[in-house]
C-alpha cells in the first residue's frame, strides 16, 4: 500500500537498512509506526461542563459507542451525564438511545433542528457532560452535512469523535473523511475491530487525517467492549512486532 511505502521511505531517509537483520528492521519500522500513530486521546473530562458529539456514517455503531462511553462515565460516578439525539432521521437510533438512557437512568433530549440544541442544553444545564448522537447520513446529503456543522459550531466547550468501522473499505473511508473535512479537531473511534481481517485502515486513516486515535470497540456489549486505542496492538497486527 502506498501509505506503508511512504512510511518505509521516510524511515529509509533517516536510517540505513544495510546489513541489518529482519528482526532489527522490524523493530525500527515498529518504533516508527508507534511514533506515527501517536498517543491515543480519550475524552478529556478535566474541563467540564462539556458537550461531546459523535459523528459518522450510519451502520458503524455510533449509538452503541456513545452508550458504552456514557455507561463508563456513569460507572466512574464522578460526573452528571445527559444525552441528546439529533439522529431523528432514523427512528431506530432514537429508540436505541431511549433504551440506553432508561437503563443508565440518564436524561435524554431529542432535537429535530440544529437550533433546538440551545433549548436541550438549557434543560440539561445541571449536567457536566452532554453526549450528542448526530445523524448518520449518506455521504451525499448536503443538508444533513450542514446541520451537523451548525450543531457543532453552536457549542463552545466541546469534543468531536468521528466513528468509523473497520469493516469499511479504504476508498469509502476516504470519502467519509473528505465529507467531514469541514469539521475541525475531531478524534477517531474505530468500531468492529473484532471483525477486522487487517489493521491497515487504522494507518490509512491516520495518514489521511492526522487526527488522534481515541477508542477501539470490539463487540456489541455495553459498556465492556470499548477500550482506549492500543497502539502496540496495532503495530503487532501490522508487522508482528510488539
Amino acid at each position: 500500500h502506498n501509505i506503508a511505502t511512504n512510511i518505509l521511505y521516510k524511515i529509509g531517509e533517516q536510517v540505513s537498512f544495510d546489513g541489518k537483520s529482519e528482526e532489527e528492521i522490524k523493530k525500527i519500522v515498529s518504533y516508527n509506526i508507534v511514533e506515527y500513530l501517536g498517543k491515543p486521546e480519550p475524552i478529556d473530562i478535566i474541563d467540564v461542563p462539556k458537550v461531546i458529539f459523535f459523528i459518522g456514517p450510519t451502520g458503524v455503531g455510533k449509538t452503541t459507542t456513545l452508550a458504552k462511553i456514557a455507561a463508563q462515565l456513569v460507572i466512574d460516578g464522578n460526573y452528571k451525564i445527559g444525552l441528546i439525539t439529533a439522529d431523528t432521521y432514523r427512528i431506530a437510533a432514537v429508540e436505541q438511545l431511549k433504551t440506553y438512557s432508561e437503563i443508565l437512568k440518564l436524561p435524554l433530549k431529542i432535537i429535530y433542528k440544529p437550533e433546538e440544541i440551545y433549548k436541550a442544553m438549557a434543560e440539561l444545564k445541571d449536567n457536566d457532560i452532554i453526549l450528542v448522537d448526530t445523524a448518520g447520513r449518506s455521504h451525499k446529503d448536503i443538508v444533513q452535512k450542514n446541520e451537523i456543522q451548525e450543531l457543532i459550531n453552536s457549542v463552545k466547550n466541546k469534543e468531536v469523535f468521528l466513528v468509523l468501522s473497520m469493516a469499511t473499505d479504504y476508498l469509502t473511508l476516504k470519502s467519509i473523511i473528505d465529507q467531514y473535512g469541514c469539521i475541525e479537531n475531531y478524534k477517531i473511534i474505530f468500531t468492529k475491530l473484532d471483525e477486522a481481517e487487517t489493521y491497515g485502515n487504522i494507518l490509512n486513516v491516520k495518514f489521511e487525517t492526522n487526527n488522534p486515535l481515541s477508542y477501539f470497540t470490539i463487540g456489541q456489549n455495553v459498556p465492556d467492549d470499548i477500550k482506549i486505542a492500543n497502539i502496540e496492538e496495532v503495530v503487532y497486527r501490522l508487522i508482528g512486532e510488539k
